[in-house]
């Protein structure tokens, strides 16, 4: 019982530590993704021209009247044809993708709750799991964008109104679920693991070296002992063969004739 209970509680912190591997990679994951997302906040606000989110629907080459040029934060009509977008690109436009995004993955992350289960676990994977969803989603939210103003996606190249600047963010904010799903399969596959022995969990390694330490602690003792046919031990064997020794005694004594008084 003492060496299964032994190995009971090693595999129970071999779980746990493979648990707390997984949340650390995912805090980890989570920093770096939001550090992406801030540096690239802070590129556009000082370089808003090199990371244009503007837009120039419906421009025919004939027409000299002007161009609406759609930007995140802003509208401007009857702009001069000549007039690049991206020279109207304001410092908060990426910054305003981004919060987008940031809105889109907040409803994937309230739609995932309901498959995120208690667990008796010290270590909270499944909030880590859910806080990659935001700058996930603020950093897919402003690739999406980019993608559609180099006309990546045929048909989405023009977007007409600021609005649909924003809704396309938060789409697309959204959309990072497709990327995060696994990592939530993941997070689930190993807390469901805990707590559940099986023979892939217990390290045959650490198993052997437990077993010889045993037998290295009860090194000359006697072995186990011997079983009987008739299921006797050795002592019942011994008590037996006393008790059939002493009634042959008796035996002899009465068959032996006695002296006269």
């Amino acid at each position: 019982m003492v060496r299964a209970l032994d190995a009971a509680y090693n595999a129970l912190d071999d779980e746990l530590a493979r648990v707390r591997s997984l949340r650390n990679i995912l805090w980890a994951a989570t920093f770096l993704v939001l550090l992406g997302a801030a540096g690239l906040a802070v590129y556009g606000w000082f370089f808003p021209e090199s990371l244009s989110m503007c837009f120039t629907p419906k421009v025919n080459p004939g027409d000299t009247s002007g161009i609406d040029v759609v930007c995140p934060t802003a509208e401007h009509p009857d702009e001069a044809v000549s007039t690049p977008a991206s020279a109207l690109a304001q410092p908060r436009d990426i910054l305003t993708v981004e919060i987008a995004g940031l809105a889109g993955a907040a409803l994937t992350v309230i739609a995932s709750l309901r498959r995120i289960r208690g667990t008796d676990s010290p270590y909270m994977l499944p909030l880590a799991s859910a806080v990659l969803k935001f700058p996930t989603g603020a950093l897919s939210a402003f690739l999406g964008l980019l993608l559609i103003r180099g006309t990546f996606v045929p048909g989405l190249s023009d977007l007409d109104s600021r609005a649909q600047v924003l809704g396309w963010a938060a789409a697309f904010g959204a959309a990072q679920h497709l990327v995060t799903r696994p990592v939530d399969d993941r997070a689930q596959m190993t807390l469901a693991e805990v707590g559940r022995t099986t023979d892939a969990v217990i390290d045959p390694e650490r198993a052997a070296v437990r077993e010889s330490n045993l037998l290295g602690e009860t090194t000359g003792a006697s072995g186990p002992p011997t079983a009987f046919e008739d299921g006797a031990g050795p002592n019942e064997g011994a008590q037996e063969r006393t008790r059939e020794g002493a009634h042959r005694g008796e035996e002899a004594d009465g068959s032996r004739p006695r002296a006269g008084p």
